[in-house]
């Protein structure tokens, strides 16, 4: 049996503070970003793509976005059926598939991109000073590289 470390008062109003600031972040996020017709989902793989001239293969952008094989495809397919985005075999090995950004999806990308910075900036980054900012960063950080390796062993588990 394990033993619980429960959190103190304190830690406890961390958590549900920045619970409850990641939901009502998101919530911004989604509204901006609907008003160009994109996902957050969309979003996040063409900002990725958008960044990859030749495209990647699909494994790889999976792991870049930290996402399931599952729920990646489903992603791809839905974009793909919009003209966001392109699949197709390796010039190599044929063996894996490319994703790589369509014409359509750069646009898309381009017109919604100078929105979300105003979004990001007016809901959160405006509200930091700089000490804060490099003291969010650095915690995000530690915190995302031990959920990450936690997240990993599960999977070897």
């Amino acid at each position: 049996m394990v033993h619980a470390r429960w959190l103190n008062e304190s830690e406890q109003a961390m958590w549900r503070a920045f619970f409850d600031m990641r939901r009502h972040l998101e919530r911004a996020i989604t509204v901006q970003l609907a008003e160009h017709g994109l996902s957050h989902p969309d979003y996040t793989v063409l900002v990725v793509l958008s960044e990859s001239p030749d495209g990647m293969r699909s494994r790889a952008l999976g792991e870049r976005i930290s996402w399931d094989a599952s729920r990646l495809s489903h992603q791809l397919r839905r974009m793909e059926s919009r003209g966001l985005i392109e699949r197709g075999p390796t010039r190599r090995d044929r063996r894996g598939t490319v994703v790589t950004i369509t014409s359509r999806g750069r646009r898309a990308i381009e017109e919604a991109a100078p929105g979300h910075a105003e979004a990001v900036r007016d809901a959160f980054v405006d509200l930091l000073d700089p000490h804060e900012i490099e003291v969010f960063t650095a915690v995000s950080l530690r915190v995302s590289a031990r959920a990450e390796g936690r997240g990993r062993s599960l999977e070897r588990g």
